[in-house]
């Protein structure tokens, strides 16, 4: 069988040794910051302030968010090798790659205020002469968590296994040859590549074209060491009970079955490396990008794809579609793999009752699956602010903003509701009551937790409900003004900028009034009742009407 690997010389050579290399040589990191560590009540009036009368509940759980979130803001403890300030998961001593990913993502919003996308400096700095960077890395020394070690430079194997048992499994490859020498890491730390998603999403806000050059040749290992490590000879990519905890689906992957979420996820990074260097100018490289993307994303058609179904699934280590519906099928719309149609059914099952469609979408895995345990069970059905966050960009992707901005607010409404009832927010939530989620055997799952948590109440409110998006790059800010009351935020930063943006509807809902107070010059291309007008900002004082579709 011929293997459809691909040969990576570069990031596999003979003298690769690992653990025993200087790790970070990739990313040289801006110079150290010498700033105290913000606080709340110190940052409290700097933070953008979002005005939304409609729901004041929403607005107070914004600023619990923050509240929670400033907790848990540190600064890089002595002899780590840590480089920049940093947002924790909230969930343990150890920084998390996938967590940080999403935390950065609210934090966005108060960029050049709070510690956020340079958290991920800290991965690149102890970034794998391979390219590997290891998902949990201990907050106080700086070490890659010691069960991920592959001390003794075995072939991949899974440290854990494939259902938590704790136990190593070793990965068969199936049409290829094993990569030689082996990885630094085990696959439980090789798991969700979302970094360059990340700083995308942070470039959206910033427009930091300086920052991206720098974290180009990290991502660019880390892509190829991927490629070399986790691909099984059709193409796709193995993954394990790192990936979604205790889902009813690990058992099925056992010692190289193959995950939609992972496969689709690496589409994504193919495609976001070509935009990278579009970004950039690197001549050529985008088609190089792209034709790997739109490969595997035919191998991901060809194999993961059912369309009695209308979904995806992955696969076991011989080849057969893995029974079980989870939310990791939702990938393949962020990484572009679906086409127009399986877009249409994979969002028919979002809308489903009988299997994502709950009282709290989206769960992570179906209703009607196997071991769904309707208040949460972990990944047996919790509903994840960083699931929801994928497959709400991937709904936007493929022109499905309503569902989207349904989805995003459902989410919003339910963890502010939770949150005053029990004063906090919490890891994760229940899919079949508006309630927090619960570990399989009834234990709650972590409180306080922003955490990624922040996102729903911070991200999702300034965009879906307040209804800012900012284009740093093209020096714009979209508004999408919904509210028949008063709306807006005051010091809204983005691009450098900070201005402060009040809609005031009429009485009658014909007619919406813009005031805005900007510290620089920006277009603002602002939506209300169906019509959408263009407006040069001025530095200063603004004041713009914009009449809804029909009006006289």
């Amino acid at each position: 069988m011929k293997s459809a690997v691909v040969v990576l010389v570069t990031v596999l050579s003979a003298r690769a040794c690992c653990q025993d290399e200087p790790q970070g040589r990739y990313y040289s990191p801006p110079p150290p910051q010498s700033t105290p560590l913000p606080t709340f009540a110190g940052s409290r009036d700097l933070l953008p302030s979002p005005v939304y009368d409609e729901n004041p509940l929403w607005v107070a759980t914004y600023w619990k968010a923050w509240e929670l979130a400033f907790h848990n803001f540190h600064s890089p403890a002595p002899g780590s090798g840590y480089v920049a300030q940093f947002i924790d998961a909230a969930f343990n001593k150890i920084i998390f790659l996938w967590d940080t990913a999403f935390m950065s993502m609210f934090c966005n919003v108060a960029a050049g205020l709070v510690p956020g996308i340079g958290s991920l400096d800290n991965f690149y700095v102890k970034q794998h002469i391979t390219g590997e960077l290891c998902r949990e890395i201990d907050r106080t020394t700086g070490v890659d968590f010691a069960p991920w070690i592959n001390s003794q430079r075995k072939p991949l194997f899974s440290a854990w296994g494939f259902n938590t048992a704790q136990r190593p499994v070793a990965i068969r490859y199936v049409g290829r040859t094993p990569p030689d020498p082996p990885p630094a890491l085990t696959l439980d730390a090789l798991n969700n590549p979302v970094p360059l998603w990340a700083e995308l999403e942070s470039f959206a806000f910033t427009g930091d074209r300086a920052r991206l050059a720098r974290i180009r040749e990290p991502l660019v290992r880390y892509y190829r060491a991927l490629q070399a490590y986790l691909q099984q000879g059709n193409g796709l990519y193995v993954t394990d009970w790192a990936s979604m905890d205790n889902s009813p689906r690990n058992p099925f992957l056992y010692g190289g079955g193959q995950g939609v979420d992972i496969s689709a996820q690496m589409a994504m990074f193919g495609r976001q490396l070509g935009s990278l260097d579009s970004i950039l100018g690197v001549p050529g490289s985008g088609k190089e990008w792209t034709r790997e993307a739109d490969a595997l994303a035919g191998r991901i058609n060809g194999l993961m794809w059912n369309d009695t179904a209308g979904f995806y699934f992955d696969l076991a280590v011989d080849g057969r579609q893995v029974p079980v519906k989870t939310v990791a099928a939702f990938w393949t719309l962020l990484g572009g793999v679906a086409s127009t149609r399986q877009a249409a059914r994979l969002v028919e099952e979002l809308r489903n009752p009988a299997t994502f469609n709950r009282v709290h979408p989206v769960p992570s895995c179906a209703a009607d699956a196997d071991g769904y345990v309707p208040q949460g069970g972990y990944w047996r059905g919790a509903v994840w602010p960083s699931t929801n966050t994928m497959v709400i960009r991937g709904l936007q992707r493929y022109g499905y903003e309503v569902l989207a901005r349904e989805i995003a607010l459902t989410h919003v409404a339910i963890v502010a509701d939770v949150c005053r009832q029990t004063g906090t927010i919490w890891e994760n939530y229940a899919p079949d009551a508006r309630q927090p989620g619960k570990h399989e055997n009834g234990d709650p799952v972590v409180r306080d937790m922003v955490g990624w948590s922040g996102i729903g109440p911070i991200l999702y409110f300034m965009e879906f409900a307040v209804g800012l998006r900012p284009d740093a790059p093209a020096h714009r800010l979209y508004w999408i003004i919904t509210s028949s009351r008063r709306s807006g935020c005051l010091r809204y930063r983005f691009n450098g900028r900070i201005v402060s943006l009040i809609a005031v509807p009429a009485d009658d809902g014909r007619e919406v009034t813009l005031t805005l107070d900007a510290d620089g010059p920006f277009e603002l291309c602002a939506s209300y009742g169906g019509t959408t007008q263009t407006f040069p900002v001025p530095r200063g004082l603004s004041l713009f009407r914009l009449r809804s579709a029909g009006s006289p």
